[in-house]
C-alpha cells in the first residue's frame, strides 16, 4: 500500500490549530507555555493518541510524539517546528511544521508502514522568543547549546520565571514521560519561507541551503532624568535624544554596511516614560544579519563605535544576547528534498533562509535540513500571514518521501 498524504486532513487541522490562540483575521497569539499553548499540546497529543504516537517531554518542555519503529534501538529520525506564535503572529509560522510533521506520520501509520527506525514530531519550545528571550531555546538546550539553568532563570515581561512555566506544563500533563538527551539520525524542518522569493519565483518548494547569520544586542543609553520645564537645553542628558542620535547614525552605518545586510532596531523602552520628564534611560534591541560571518562581525564591530560615539553625553552599555553564525545545512538531505520534490512534480530551487530557525541549532547536533513553501508577499509575525493549501500540501508531500527515505537507512546521511 502507497503512503500518500491527505491534503484535506492537513488544511484542517491547520486552520483548527489556528483557533487555539486565534483573534481577528487570521491573526494568532499563542505565545510559548502559555495557556494557549497548553491547549495546543492537548490537541497535538489527542491527534497523536489516534494513531498510537507516543508522547514525551524533555527538561526544557519540548514535545514529541513517536511513531515506533521496528528496531527502537537505533537513532530517530525528527521533524517539526514550532507551536508559538508572535503576540500578532499569523496562521502558519511554525506550525505548518509541526503539522506537516504529523501528517507525514499519520500518512505511514495509515498505510500500515512501520519504518526501520523510530519517526519523531516535535515542538521546539519558545522558538519565537516573544514572551521570554532569546528564541529556539527548547532547540538549543536539545542540541546542547544552552545550559537549561540558564533558560529556567529567563523571566517574561511580568516577571514570570521560564522555570516555573515549564513546571507548570508538566504538571498539565503528569502522564508525559521527560525523557533525557537522545542523538538523533538527522531533522527535517518544513515552514514556510516568511520572505517573497519562491513566490515571485514561482516555486514551491524551496531547498533551504543554509541559515544566514545573527547578532542581537540590547544597548542601555543612561542619562539623567529632569524637569521638562526647569532644565536648560545645554545641560541635558536626555536619554531619549541619545536614543535619537544613535539611531539614525546606526541606520547609515549599520544598515547601509553592506548589500545584504539587514539590521532592525526594535523593543525600546523608555524610563521614565512620563510626560512631564526628561528620560533618564532608554533600552533598546537592535538585530544584525548577512550571510558572510566576516562581514556580519565587521558590522557588529562598527555598531558597537557608532554606539559609543553617538551616545555623549549620556552613558551606553552594550550586551550580546545572540551570536548565532551563519550554518549551511546536510548537503545529503538536501538532494533529497530535491529529489522528493520532483518525484511529486513541485518547482523547488535551492534558497538561503533569511530568518531564524530551531534547525540552526540542531544542525550541530545530527544532519539537518529544511523545506520551504511559500507565503503570501513574503508576509509573516502577522494576521495576514497566508500559505496555499496546494503549497501546504506540496511541502508535506515533500516532507513525507525525505523521511521515508532517510528513515530507512541504516546510516547517518551525513556526507563521506
Amino acid at each position: 500500500m502507497s503512503v500518500k498524504i491527505d491534503g484535506d486532513r492537513l488544511w484542517s487541522r491547520l486552520m483548527q490549530m489556528a483557533r487555539i490562540g486565534g483573534f481577528g483575521e487570521g491573526g494568532v497569539n499563542r505565545q510559548a507555555l502559555s495557556d494557549d499553548e497548553h491547549a495546543a499540546w492537548a490537541q497535538m497529543i489527542a491527534w497523536g493518541d489516534e494513531i498510537g504516537l507516543e508522547p514525551s517531554t524533555d527538561a526544557a518542555a519540548n514535545l514529541f510524539l513517536t511513531l515506533p519503529g521496528q528496531d527502537r534501538d537505533l537513532p530517530p529520525l525528527l521533524a517539526g517546528s514550532h507551536l508559538d506564535s508572535q503576540p500578532t503572529g499569523g496562521r502558519f509560522d511554525g506550525v505548518f511544521g509541526v503539522l506537516a510533521a504529523l501528517e507525514a506520520v499519520t500518512a505511514m501509520a495509515g498505510a500500515g508502514h512501520r519504518p526501520v527506525r523510530d519517526v519523531v514530531v516535535v515542538a521546539w519550545m519558545n522558538e519565537e522568543g516573544s514572551r521570554f528571550a532569546p528564541g529556539m531555546m527548547g532547540s538549543e538546550v536539545f542540541a546542547g547549546n544552552r545550559n537549561i539553568a540558564d533558560v529556567r532563570a529567563t523571566s517574561d515581561a511580568e516577571g514570570i520565571l521560564c522555570g516555573d512555566e515549564i513546571d507548570r506544563i508538566h504538571a498539565a500533563f503528569p502522564a508525559l514521560r521527560t525523557r533525557r538527551a537522545f542523538q538523533p539520525l538527522a531533522y527535517v524542518e518544513p515552514h514556510i519561507e516568511q520572505g517573497p522569493e519562491l513566490e515571485r519565483s514561482g516555486h514551491a518548494i524551496g531547498v533551504v541551503s543554509g541559515i544566514q547569520g545573527k547578532i542581537t544586542t540590547e544597548v542601555t543609553l543612561t542619562g539623567r532624568a529632569g524637569h521638562a520645564g526647569t532644565e536648560p537645553m545645554a545641560t541635558r542628558r536626555d536619554a531619549v535624544m541619545a536614543f535619537a542620535r544613535v539611531a539614525s547614525a546606526l541606520q547609515e552605518g549599520v544598515g547601509k554596511f553592506e548589500t545584504d545586510i539587514r539590521f532592525t532596531i526594535g523593543r525600546v523602552e523608555v524610563t521614565p516614560n512620563a510626560p512631564s520628564v526628561i528620560a533618564s534611560e532608554v533600552r533598546f534591541r537592535t538585530d544584525l544579519r548577512h550571510p558572510r560571518n566576516d562581514v556580519l562581525d565587521a558590522a557588529a564591530e562598527r555598531l558597537h563605535r557608532i554606539v559609543e560615539q553617538e551616545a555623549s553625553p549620556c552613558t551606553a552599555r552594550i550586551e550580546t544576547l545572540v551570536n548565532a553564525p551563519s550554518n549551511a545545512f546536510d548537503p545529503v538531505l538536501q538532494a533529497r528534498i530535491a529529489e522528493a520534490a520532483e518525484a511529486n512534480g513541485h518547482r523547488c530551487r535551492s534558497i538561503a533562509s533569511a530568518a531564524g530557525h530551531d534547525a540552526r541549532h540542531v544542525a550541530t547536533l545530527c544532519p539537518s535540513a529544511m523545506i520551504f513553501i511559500p507565503c503570501k508577499e513574503g508576509i509573516s509575525h502577522d494576521p495576514s500571514e497566508s500559505a496555499t493549501r496546494e503549497d501546504v500540501i506540496a511541502g508535506a508531500e515533500v516532507l513525507l518521501d525525505v523521511l521515508l527515505a532517510s528513515a530507512e537507512g541504516v546510516r547517518s546521511p551525513v556526507s563521506d
